[in-house]
């Protein structure tokens, strides 16, 4: 016997994972997590046995809910499920997994679609950020089909928009948890910035690397990596996370100058994000728009190897174009001194599969209403 819970497979941006309503999963958290690691088949370096594809990217979960809050639809809770370990994190954020809620709630009915466009206001309950997510919804219906296209995802579809709100602070208490646009760390210059997603960004140049190497030169590359997690341990004491061995956040960052011929024109400077032991094979929505926000504030060593444009008009949002390993993303930003007033940028989604998860009754035997009609029919 297995325990049958009725779940939607989706990609979001440039990852993949179930989605869940909240209510279709144990309210013990602990429960949740040991249904969450049997989902995915962790801990396991191929996830053989679960729906996880043996990478970070692939191992996420997002889990929505209604909304009690006045003028929020939905809450969107994200867990990084590690791939080889038996760990279940809910402290960071996961902007790509967003690109999706907003789709998944309006067809789960936690949303009422109108005839074009829909817009889902979103309150990510890991960093405290509200999101305005707008879906395409032709007569009335969620579309998944169109011409909008994202590196690091084959082929178009329809485009939906994402603008974050109240993205300062959510984990740390402030956009520079220390108090300085930088701050030396065993001797190299590092911003610790919390701004949608708590990271760590350091010049490349100053570990004896390279913001344009490949993720699978800077994985093979073992010395950088133990230096990096060094680093990122010290940052997490320092922003006030604690001890952060066993945590994906802060994410570490490599910036770099972005010339012409790897990232195409106008592109502002060159990252590459972690997740935190392997390198993206894109880039997060969340670390976007924290590269974007340490870019337009001088003193960051994201604003050191930029070249961001003069300040925009006061109340004008400036585009940041920042080259990853699959292209470039634009992020959609305003910073007014150090207040990040907001930030977008456009993703895709599309549903994949849905229908009922099966994890073993030892690890949860309780069936919610909803999965007791799926066993039923």
């Amino acid at each position: 016997m297995q325990t049958r819970i009725p779940c939607v497979l989706m990609r979001g941006g440039t990852s993949r994972g179930p989605y869940f309503l909240a209510s279709d999963l144990p309210e013990d958290a602990a429960t949740r997590d040991a249904v969450l690691l049997a989902a995915m088949g962790s801990p396991h370096r191929l996830q053989v046995d679960g729906l996880g594809g043996g990478d970070t990217l692939t191992s996420k979960v997002a889990i929505v809910s209604p909304s009690e809050e006045a003028g929020v639809d939905v809450d969107y809770l994200f867990a990084q499920v590690s791939v080889d370990r038996a760990i279940v994190d809910t402290r960071p954020n996961c902007g790509n997994m967003l690109s999706g809620v907003g789709p998944f709630a309006i067809e789960a009915g936690l949303v009422a679609a109108r005839d074009g466009e829909t817009v889902v206001r979103i309150r990510n309950v890991n960093a405290g950020a509200l999101v305005e997510s707008v879906v395409r919804t032709p007569g009335g219906e969620v579309t998944y089909e169109g011409d909008a296209a994202i590196p690091g995802v084959a082929g178009t579809a329809a485009p939906i928009s994402l603008r974050f709100r109240d993205v300062a602070g959510g984990k740390c208490g402030a956009l520079f948890p220390t108090g300085e646009p930088a701050d030396e760390i065993q001797g190299v210059r590092a911003t610790l910035i919390d701004c949608a997603m708590p990271v760590m960004i350091v010049e490349a140049a100053a570990l004896g690397a390279s913001a344009l190497s490949t993720p699978d030169e800077i994985e093979a590359d073992a010395v950088l990596m133990a230096r990096i997690e060094a680093l990122r341990i010290e940052a997490g004491q320092r922003m006030g996370l604690g001890d952060v061995r066993d945590s994906v956040i802060p994410k570490p960052v490599l910036v770099g100058p972005a010339p012409a011929l790897e990232s195409g024109p106008g592109a502002e400077l060159a990252a590459r994000y972690l997740t935190p032991h392997a390198v993206h094979k894109a880039m997060a929505v969340t670390g976007g728009i924290a590269i974007a926000a340490a870019s337009r504030i001088e003193g960051t060593t994201a604003h050191a190897v930029s070249t961001v444009a003069a300040a925009s008009a006061a109340g004008e949002g400036h585009t940041v174009r920042i080259a990853h390993p699959s292209g470039v993303v634009d992020v959609d930003i305003l910073v007014e001194g150090r207040d990040v007033r907001w930030a977008g940028t456009l993703r895709t989604a599309r549903r994949i599969f849905e229908g009922a998860l099966m994890v073993p009754r030892k690890v949860w035997a309780g069936r919610t209403p909803a999965a007791a009609r799926l066993a039923a029919e």
